[in-house]
This record gives C-alpha cells, sequence and structure tokens, in this order.
C-alpha cells in the first residue's frame, strides 16, 4: 500500500472528483472450465474513465458468489505491466474472496512521463490479471464481480491523470481520486462442469460399483 500511495502523492496535483466518472470489467479466460482438465483459470481485470488521458493507479478487489464458488482454493493477482512498480497482491481470503491487487505508476512530467499502455482513450485499460485456481468435482456457475479494496482506511479504485490539465504548473497535470461511488463495477460468470466424456466415465464407474454391490 505504500508503494500506491507513494504513486499517488507524485502522480501530480490531486483533485476531488466531482461528476467524473470510471468503470471496471472483468474477463474470464474460459466461460466454461472442464474441472477434470483444468485446475485454474484467469480473470482479467480492465478500467476505463470518460476523462483524463492516462490511468495512474488503483486498487481492485474480486467477489464471487455462486453454487461453484465453494471449489476455488486460491486467487493470485498480479498487475499489469504498467502499473508494476505500486503493485501490491493483499492476497486470497478464502470462501471465493479475492482481498485485492494494488497498481500504479510514477507520473512526474515532464520528466517521468505516463506509459503508454495506460493511455485512455481506445478502450478500456488493463489493470491486472487473477489467477483462480480450484478444486475438482465441483459443478456450478462461479459469479464474479469486481469490487472496492476493504481496509481501515479507504482506497481510490481508480486515479486518473490528465497530462493537459495545470499548464505551465509544477509538476504540470493533475491526479484525480476515484472512489467506488463514482466507479460502475463489472462482472463476469464461469460455468465449471465436467467433459461430457468424463460424465459418461463417472456413470459408467457408479454402474460397475452397484453391480459389484450386487
Amino acid at each position: 500500500m505504500k508503494k500506491a500511495i507513494l504513486c499517488a502523492a507524485v502522480a501530480g496535483i490531486a483533485a476531488a472528483a466531482s461528476a467524473q466518472t470510471g468503470s471496471l470489467s472483468i474477463v474470464a479466460s474460459q466461460a466454461t472450465v472442464d474441472w477434470t482438465t483444468t485446475s485454474s483459470f484467469t480473470l482479467s481485470v480492465f478500467g476505463d474513465a470518460d476523462f483524463g488521458s492516462h490511468l495512474a493507479g488503483g486498487a481492485f478487489a474480486i467477489n464471487s458468489t455462486g453454487i461453484g464458488s465453494g471449489a476455488i482454493n486460491d486467487m493470485v493477482g498480479s498487475a499489469a505491466a504498467w502499473g508494476g512498480l505500486g503493485e501490491e497482491d493483499q492476497g486470497y481470503a478464502g470462501g471465493g474472496t479475492y482481498n485485492g491487487l494494488i497498481f500504479g505508476q510514477v507520473i512526474f512530467l515532464p520528466f517521468i512521463a505516463p506509459d503508454a499502455a495506460s493511455a485512455l482513450g481506445s478502450g478500456p485499460v488493463l489493470l491486472g490479471s487473477v489467477v483462480v485456481s480450484i478444486d475438482p468435482g465441483t459443478n456450478g456457475v462461479i459469479d464474479f464481480t469486481t469490487a472496492e479494496v476493504q481496509g481501515v482506511n479507504e482506497i481510490f479504485v481508480l486515479e486518473v491523470f490528465d497530462d493537459a490539465a495545470n499548464p505551465g504548473g509544477n509538476p504540470p497535470g493533475e491526479s484525480t481520486q476515484l472512489f467506488d461511488a463514482s466507479i460502475d463495477f463489472g462482472s463476469t460468470s464461469v460455468n465449471l462442469i465436467p467433459a461430457p466424456s468424463a460424465m459418461a466415465l463417472l456413470g459408467l464407474g457408479g454402474l460397475v460399483a452397484g453391480r459389484r454391490r450386487r
């Protein structure tokens, strides 16, 4: 968290968010997971904002519900390359809850420019990814929802940098921190199933076991 706070402090002049808004979206590497052959899959989280030129940093958590959420045994996060300086993986809390990933970069114009990969205006920006590990044998849907990171002090979800603001300032540019009330949190679902062939084998195994008991 100290790294993220440092990034926020040197990113420019902080401004209070008004009607400016941001969003988080989440994409699963697989919509359907065969637990007989797959032990993990990846959730990629993206951020966007309706103002500014770049994302300077932020933090997100992931909550999961549904029958399949009981199959999750671990969740490990990593920041996108542009936010790696402020990376802090808060770890897996259990029960389908990922505590959070903090990420950020240093921006100090004109000496340190924002990373090109964090630029807004061409679609959502990759913030980081979370590898979800699962135990075999559980069928059902897992519903994943992005959320703010919980803690003693409220942590902003996104920090948006505007390189055109505060011209002539020292340093130029301006950063705005967006908290949960200004964020549209996205969600996605993953369906855990055994492959048809595996189901047939399971059925055959049950039939054989039934015959042996007779």
